[in-house]
């Protein structure tokens, strides 16, 4: 795994387009040399933004070769003025690349209920074609953020028999939670594989990654995961059942996963990132369910952020996930040290040794029920004082 992938076929380039008031990068714009088949997964959140309105039936269609993305300004709740912009900005953009309107994704980020104005794009897009150029992912990555406080680029490359790149970019800090989170997320791999392939296996990766996540339990207008595979690898197909599939799928679980931890890595005002993973639950929904019950609650997340070992909390949060369990076979261990058996406390010394683990930056709790097989895991940050900070004055 390496976070410098670079696929063949696919160009970048950010600029400065005034959107944001600061002067930074704030629209970036990606290329794949030819017709990429695509694949994507949405919000589920009722209300929409109007980039979403606009790509979701493009990406539906199977077939993509540019996304074009803004920070600063979600372009949501901005009613029938919002979507005109969003199919502007689209024609802009297939206008100045030469190519289809149906090819071309457009994706925003940033404050809710402002009108997105079209002069930056009018300024800015002839410029984002005039720079792309290969090696300039990482330029993407800055312009896409908005309170993240770095990067997010993960990658994976195959060297076997049908070689490839997979080079995923993502952006996301506040507002995340299932399903998904106010991030924004691509995947380019220089694969060959169709569309419908290519959307069953996302929407598992999505599952395991970008769905068992949480930072502040809010789910954003605006979650996009978008991924393209344009074959400029010049390797055979990938076909579902095969050995090269399952190898596929394990490349793109794995870089889809490493970006969704670094965005709860990088939570508003996080200092540690834990592991929720409950095992011997009845059946996989169950362990999923009380997964995340634990991740979410807010006494949980800020016991982490004090270091305390206050496993109380997160028995009563398996307890309330209203899943099937029995409190007196509940084990619960910090890494590797046991606090609970039995649905007890093993006693104090061991909840100092957890109390310990507790000041790492990464740490994983286990929570074993005894009850099957199913097993799940989740992915929390802590909750403290600067996520309110942040977020108390972020429109000014």
């Amino acid at each position: 795994m390496t976070d410098h992938v670079l696929p063949a076929g696919y160009r970048f380039s950010a600029v400065a387009s005034g959107i944001k008031k600061s002067k930074k990068p704030d629209m970036a714009l990606i290329v794949s040399d030819c017709a990429a088949s695509c694949a994507g997964v949405f919000t589920r959140n009722q209300v929409i933004a109007a980039p979403l309105v606009v790509t979701r039936p493009r990406i539906a269609t199977g077939r993509c070769q540019a996304i074009l993305v803004n920070s600063g300004n979600a372009n949501a709740c901005t009613g029938p003025e919002g979507i005109q912009c969003a199919e502007q900005t689209v024609a802009l953009t297939a206008a100045a690349l030469g190519i289809e309107k149906d090819l071309v994704a457009v994706s925003s980020t940033g404050v809710i209920g402002v009108p997105l104005p079209l002069p930056p794009f009018e300024r800015s897009i002839p410029q984002l074609v005039a720079e792309l150029q290969p090696g300039s992912a990482e330029a993407v990555a800055r312009a896409m953020m908005t309170t993240d406080a770095f990067t997010k680029i993960a990658g994976a490359k195959e060297s076997g028999d049908n070689p490839y790149g997979i080079l995923g970019i993502a952006k996301g800090a506040g507002m995340i939670h299932p399903d998904m989170a106010t991030m924004l997320c691509f995947v380019l791999t220089d694969a060959r594989i169709d569309s419908d392939f290519l959307q069953e296996l996302l929407h598992r990766a999505v599952a395991d990654s970008f769905n068992s996540i949480t930072v502040d339990g809010d789910t954003s207008t605006n979650d996009t995961v978008l991924v393209l595979a344009n074959g400029a690898a010049g390797g055979n197909l990938i076909c579902p059942g095969t050995a090269a599939a399952a190898v596929f799928a394990d490349h793109l679980n794995r870089v889809m996963l490493d970006l969704a931890k670094m965005i709860v890595s990088d939570g508003e005002g996080a200092t540690k990132m834990v592991q929720i993973r409950v095992i011997g639950a009845k059946d996989v929904d169950d362990a999923r369910a009380a997964a995340r019950s634990v991740a979410t609650s807010s006494l949980v997340k800020t016991a982490f952020f004090g270091e305390d070992a206050n496993w109380g909390r997160i028995i009563a949060a398996v307890g309330y996930s209203g899943i099937t369990l029995d409190q007196d076979r509940i084990d619960i261990s910090f890494d590797s040290i046991p606090i609970v058996a039995s649905g007890v406390a093993i006693g104090p010394e061991h909840e100092a040794q957890a109390g310990n683990v507790l000041k790492k930056e990464t740490f994983v709790v286990t929570i074993n029920l005894h009850l099957g097989e199913g097993e799940a895991s989740y992915y929390t940050s802590d909750l403290n004082y600067d996520y309110v900070k942040i977020n108390a004055d972020y429109r000014t």
